[in-house]
């Protein structure tokens, strides 16, 4: 938000910055059904505007949590809206799988070596690259480089390469 040239800190756009990943690569997962990435951002932003209320005053695990799970929501409501919608128990089965890949990624982060463990788990829980790297005596620069090797590990781990 701007005013008179000076740029102010808006608390939601924050909240927008901070879980812009995960925003944007749940509704590229929930895209493939005749609903564009585009469009199923836009829904899910609009739905947690409409909670920010109850999202913003939360802190860490719990904000991303609720982040998640309204956007997942508003990702299914919207898809619902489109003629070939999943059925339920293709849902459900959705939602097991989905379970079974959020464990499977904790287990893959429970491997990891310090600090690079503990880099991830703050990172999920919404610090900063700037807070992270003042809890363990990093630059942000740093912590940002490290995170970019720690995906791209996990991601090659995951599919095996």
């Amino acid at each position: 938000m701007r005013y008179y040239g000076v740029r102010t800190k808006d608390p939601f756009d924050e909240l927008l910055q901070r879980y812009r990943g995960l925003l944007f690569s749940l509704s590229q997962r929930y895209s493939r059904r005749g609903t564009t990435t585009e469009d199923l951002l836009q829904e899910v932003t609009i739905a947690l505007w409409r909670v920010r209320e109850r999202v913003l005053p939360l802190s860490g695990v719990p904000q991303a949590a609720l982040v998640w799970k309204i956007a997942r929501n508003a990702a299914i409501d919207s898809l619902r809206r489109t003629p070939d919608f999943e059925t339920l128990d293709e849902r459900q089965e959705t939602a097991a799988d989905d379970r079974q890949l959020v464990r499977e990624l904790h287990e893959r982060i429970a491997l990891l070596e310090e600090p690079d463990r503990t880099i991830v788990r703050m990172q999920l829980e919404g610090y900063s690259y700037e807070e992270i790297g003042e809890a363990l005596g990093m630059t942000e620069k740093n912590v940002s480089v490290r995170l970019v090797r720690i995906k791209d590990k996990l991601r090659k781990e995951w599919n095996g390469e």
